[in-house]
């Protein structure tokens, strides 16, 4: 082991220890990009130096921690994915009379006011009850706060008329001073709390599930952890949403999963259990 791989894995193991975030089992491309940008951005010149701050300041860590974590998305992100959903899972869930919803890794909220958007256009936002969480309070005070900068809001519009919408863009937030607030109906819903998918457990039976391009920057082992996670925590026939390069195919919790559709990354429950779970 390298004198950086050393350095890397002592901060790594330190941040854990000293305040319970686990970015132990994130990839090495992802992490080590990551830490680059603190120590630049930081005038930091080691990793072993990072870590004797982070260990003495506490304030310091709570301002580098959104660095650690991935905070880049849009709304409605891959327009077929809201497409599918549309026309393959909404029909499902119609027939629950109450809608358990959680969306892992929320990230600023995009992805959450999409979902919410596409419920309220399907009659069924009233009955559900969404989970936002993420690592990153930060993010989540973001997400909680539902206001977005104009550019993110035309990224919206396109990507809404491509995923099948049916009403005008502009119905969903309003606009002050060059930023835009989505409306307070589409905060109601929604219960935004910190969840750690590494370290964390299930705390809902869950009619549908979204952890999108997030579980690209796991290993392994993580994600192995995360897909276990989630399969336990969905009702029977259930539905799982992934981003676009991610994939439950070679889990060992493939199984316990029908591909519903391939392109989009959705998944049903299996009506057979899995083989550790009967």
């Amino acid at each position: 082991m390298t004198t950086a791989s050393v350095q890397r894995h002592l901060l790594l193991e330190g941040i854990f220890l000293k305040y319970g975030f686990d970015f132990r089992k994130y990839t090495e491309a992802s992490v080590t990009r990551r830490i680059e940008v603190i120590l630049g951005k930081h005038a930091i010149p080691t990793e072993a130096d990072l870590l004797a701050r982070l260990l003495n300041d506490e304030d310091f860590f709570r301002k580098i921690m959104p660095l650690f974590t991935v905070n880049t998305s849009e709304m409605f992100r891959d327009p077929t994915f809201f497409k599918a959903l549309r026309t393959q899972v909404i029909p499902v869930l119609r027939t629950y009379p109450n809608l358990n919803i959680w969306v892992a890794g929320c990230s600023t909220g995009e992805e959450v006011y999409s979902l919410q958007i596409l419920l309220h256009e399907e009659g069924l936002l009233e009955r559900s009850t969404i989970y936002a969480t993420d690592i990153n309070p930060l993010a989540l005070k973001k997400a909680q706060d539902g206001v977005y900068d104009l550019e993110g809001i035309r990224v919206f519009t396109k990507n809404y008329v491509e995923s099948g919408g049916i009403k005008s863009p502009s119905d969903y937030y309003t606009v002050h001073y060059n930023r835009a607030r989505m409306i307070p109906e589409l905060r109601e819903r929604v219960v935004f709390s910190e969840h750690n998918m590494a370290t964390g457990e299930g705390f809902v039976e869950a009619h549908l599930i979204l952890c999108r391009n997030v579980l690209i920057y796991f290993n392994r082992e993580l994600q192995e952890r995360v897909f276990k996670l989630f399969y336990e925590s969905l009702a029977s026939r259930a539905f799982l949403g992934l981003g676009s390069k991610e994939s439950i195919r070679f889990s060992a919790c493939a199984e316990g999963f029908d591909e519903l559709n391939k392109d989009d990354k959705i998944y049903q429950k299996a009506r057979t259990p899995l083989t550790f779970y009967k």
